[in-house]
């Protein structure tokens, strides 16, 4: 019976990628024709085993990178899918800024899989998304974070907490700030309002894509500070760029 509907939705909606929306001949595990599915670099060792930003080369042993040996982290590991770019750079923007949900569910289903292929998911007891301040929520519509985390939840039947982390602070979009200015710019704007249902518990943070962490770090030091045992991040996407220069974008 599900092959029967799948194949009527499919003459009444054909599946198209998710990046170019060209259709696609058949179902595929994921949502991309072959030419954009070849534009996805998805992140394996050697990596950073705390932040995840993998290293060029293409061999050898996981090892810290030089911030996660200089500077403490407040989330105990971080992991990406892919580096943004190409491919999910491309599905990321047409999800976020043109309104594409059907695609962030996707998006989230591809990061349930890559989650439950790297961690025990039963030890997490909380999924918090990163929050967007209400005045960007009503401009855009919907939180991608949320979206994304929805999938991850229903998926390892987590609970989904998109209330007790929440961006009291307005500020400017991230983009084309450096390093610093990032961290100033999110420094003391979330809060939790709901500590009781953070304490004691491990947390995974999302989002859906990781630039410097400045935002991530910053949503983790306050979730450490409600007293949640620990806080692990899952992100889409990495912004990968050489250590000690300023991002692009």
């Amino acid at each position: 019976m599900k092959e029967i509907l799948t194949g009527i939705a499919d003459l009444i909606f054909p599946p198209r990628c998710a990046a170019c929306d060209d259709l696609l001949k058949r179902h595929d595990p994921l949502p991309f024709c072959p030419s954009c599915l070849n534009g996805i670099h998805f992140i394996r060792s050697p990596l950073c085993p705390r932040c995840g930003i993998p290293f060029p080369a293409a061999e050898g042993e996981d090892h810290l990178c030089g911030d996660c040996l200089t500077m403490e982290s407040p989330y105990a590991v971080a992991r990406s899918v892919g580096r943004y770019e190409e491919t999910l750079l491309t599905a990321i923007h047409r999800f976020k800024y043109r309104g594409k949900t059907g695609i962030g569910e996707m998006l989230g289903g591809i990061m349930a899989d890559f989650a439950g292929g790297i961690w025990d998911m039963e030890a997490f007891e909380r999924i918090v998304p990163v929050p967007l301040h209400r005045k960007r929520l009503r401009e855009r519509g919907f939180n991608q974070a949320v979206i994304l985390a929805q999938k991850l939840s229903k998926r390892f039947d987590i609970p989904l907490d998109f209330t007790s982390l929440q961006r009291e602070v307005f500020t400017p979009p991230q983009v084309g700030l450096g390093r610093e200015a990032r961290s100033a710019n999110v420094h003391g704007v979330f809060a939790v309002r709901h500590p009781e249902r953070i304490a004691g518990r491990r947390i995974l943070l999302v989002d859906d894509v990781f630039t410097t962490g400045s935002t991530l770090a910053e949503c983790a030091r306050v979730l450490i500070r409600a007293r949640a045992e620990a806080v692990a991040v899952l992100t889409l996407a990495r912004a990968v760029y050489d250590q000690g220069k300023e991002p692009d974008g």
